[in-house]
């Protein structure tokens, strides 16, 4: 189960069940739990029915609000320099625990 389809195919699992919602919530929507059971059940199903190796399946659910298709790791002008400053400081701080082992 799983919500990064591109990254889920590449590896080549045997059986997948995608949900095209936002990264970590590829039983649903928290609180939603007859979407979640349906989920649950879906890939229950897939487990013993998937017809082929790398048998990859669709749920039928959407997200209500796909404005997070919008922003979700989104990179433009202005954000461009905020986060190539954040990715200098994180390799930074890496380097330093590095060499403190």
């Amino acid at each position: 189960m799983g919500c990064a389809r591109d990254i889920v195919e590449e590896c080549g699992v045997a059986r997948f069940l995608f949900s095209d919602f936002p990264l970590g919530n590829p039983c649903g929507k928290p609180w939603d739990t007859r979407m979640q059971r349906s989920i649950v059940e879906s890939a229950l199903d897939l487990l013993d029915r998937a017809w082929m190796p790398r048998t990859t399946v669709q749920t039928p659910f959407y997200w209500d609000n796909d404005g997070w298709r919008d922003t979700f790791m989104r990179v433009d002008d202005g954000n461009r320099e905020a986060l190539a400053r954040a990715g200098e400081e994180r390799r930074r701080r890496q380097a330093e625990l590095k060499a403190q082992r």
